[in-house]
């Protein structure tokens, strides 16, 4: 059997964009934390300046786009490897597309959580 034919091949990389979809999902919701725990310590500290806790929001707001666009671009090179598969190597009955669906949808919420 060749290597472009072996379906562990296509599981292998599915694997992958899995991995990349959870490290996403954690650098997002540090994303979430770092802004929320500056509006923390600005409440603890009773401090009247608002731009006291702009710093950790930027972070946060950044942390967020980078795992959206890491869970995004997963997504994409998922699809490019996929389409140079043999179609031995693609597993008939299995759902191709889900994963690659739930990576964009992932992205997408990502995206319009930071507008």
């Amino acid at each position: 059997m060749n290597d472009a034919d072996d379906p562990r091949v296509y599981f292998a990389a599915e694997r992958t964009l899995l991995a990349w979809v959870r490290t996403g999902l954690t650098v997002i919701g540090l994303g979430f934390v770092v802004a929320r725990f500056g509006l923390f310590l600005h409440l603890l500290r009773r401090d009247s300046s608002s731009g006291a806790h702009v710093g950790s929001t930027l972070i946060g707001v950044g942390l967020v786009l980078l795992g959206s666009v890491a869970v995004g671009m997963a997504a994409w090179q998922h699809i490019r490897f996929c389409r140079r598969l043999g179609p031995q190597a693609r597993p008939r009955p299995y759902a191709i597309n889900w994963s690659v669906w739930f990576g964009v949808l992932l992205c997408l919420v990502g995206v319009v959580v930071l507008g």
